[in-house]
């Protein structure tokens, strides 16, 4: 599938580009789509030395973690739940605490942590891969790749401070949308997971486990909504700091009582995070520079004219195409979403609806084929099969959910 989807990307843009040349006389496009294959490898590579640094501290602490015994802990208690949603992997496997501390950093919006563990989690099924040639995604990776890619973020401060920054009246209020909208995206994703793999959600201990994370997320959600605007940013940053450095001391001091030679064990993690990053490389340059060809030869601005032209035509509402770059982008690129989530709010100002919309968009859903590309190629895996499709329902349910509760919100 990724194959199919990487080759469909450049076939898009050279045909919508030699339209442009041979219907318009313009061949500008092409000279467009050549830079931004070379500024794209580029960025790539770019992305790919930044993330070597965060991940060669963050798998050096978690070494400390497992040295310490704590990856076994943390295994017991989520294995209740992921032996029922990924049977295939042994219980106890340390693959369990690397998703469970994967998607608790994306809940707390720790992004620079989350991408490491996440590739330690990848990494960490990649070993009970029941596919012979180990090129091929396993149902469990599959599942933890869609969960990833969607999972809920309870403290959204990028897009607050974004708002903020821009001159919102009131830049919290889409953190109640946000919430549901990215809740709504993860539960599809899981639905859809889980139909494909004939997994049984109704299971008694995984309708306590969702029950139970629901609830959190609720009275978590609550309380940051009772403070004021300036109490709920400063809180929300102090917080998620608080809980970040406190896990690295937890796991160095804890690592330390357990005689665990800290330092050498922190050494020999951080050297497998280091052989990750230039692991990715490849796979990280390429689907930029895919995107970025898409995305120069006019096609993204083809598409928004489209669905304007067909929401129009059927007599809906059209506030929210104003919005959609920032959705029809997230699934391929984080800091592409980022700039145009800024963009649409500089133009239409960021209490617009546009403005609302595209905060909310981006907070609920994520850069599926990013997160395919990075995740999938640490370990070599050329053969997603299903997990394309899976994740980009998933995000098509953020979307859909975001336009809805902008207008329930913000009329």
């Amino acid at each position: 599938m990724l194959n199919f989807v990487w080759l469909l990307f450049f076939l898009l843009a050279f045909v919508a580009a030699l339209i442009q040349l041979v219907f318009h006389g313009d061949g500008s496009v092409f000279n467009a789509c050549v830079e931004a294959m070379f500024g794209s490898a580029k960025t790539g590579f770019e992305l790919a030395l930044k993330l070597t640094a965060v991940m060669t501290l963050f798998l050096g602490i978690l070494k400390c973690a497992e040295d310490a015994g704590l990856v076994k802990i943390l295994s017991r208690a989520v294995t209740p739940l992921f032996k029922r949603l990924m049977p295939e992997v042994p219980e106890g496997h340390p693959a369990f605490s690397s998703i469970t501390m994967n998607m608790a950093a994306n809940f707390l919006g720790l992004g620079n942590a989350a991408t490491p563990l996440g590739l330690k989690a990848m990494k960490d099924l990649q070993e009970v891969n029941p596919n012979g040639d180990k090129t091929t995604a396993s149902n469990a990776q599959i599942l933890f790749l869609v969960l990833n890619t969607s999972s809920v973020t309870l403290i959204p401060v990028t897009i607050l401070a974004y708002r903020n920054e821009l001159g919102s009246q009131d830049p919290t209020s889409v953190f109640i949308p946000i919430i549901l909208a990215t809740s709504c995206s993860t539960l599809v994703g899981l639905v859809v997971v889980a139909l494909v793999q004939r997994l049984k959600l109704w299971d008694p201990v995984v309708l306590a486990y969702l029950g139970g994370a629901a609830l959190f997320i609720g009275g978590v959600a609550a309380y940051f909504m009772s403070l004021s605007q300036e109490a709920l940013q400063v809180q929300s940053t102090v917080a998620a700091n608080v809980i970040l450095f406190s896990l690295v001391v937890g796991f160095i001091t804890i690592a330390w009582f357990s005689k665990v030679p800290v330092y050498e064990s922190f050494v020999e993690g951080g050297k497998e995070g280091f052989q990750i990053a230039i692991r990715i490389i490849p796979y990280l340059v390429g689907m930029l520079v895919a995107i970025g060809v898409f995305r120069a030869s006019g096609i993204l601005d083809a598409v928004l004219n489209s669905v304007s032209y067909s929401v129009a035509y059927m007599g809906f509402d059209t506030r929210f195409v104003d919005g959609l770059p920032t959705a029809l982008m997230r699934p391929f690129t984080g800091g592409g979403a980022s700039g145009m989530m800024v963009e649409t709010m500089k133009t239409h100002g960021p209490d617009s609806f546009a403005g609302n919309f595209a905060s909310i968009v981006f907070g609920s859903t994520e850069t599926t084929f990013y997160v395919l590309a990075v995740y999938f190629g640490s370990v070599g895996i050329s053969k997603t099969r299903h997990a394309v499709p899976c994740g980009l329902a998933a995000d098509a349910a953020g979307i859909f959910a975001a336009i809805f509760l902008c207008y329930v919100f913000f009329g």
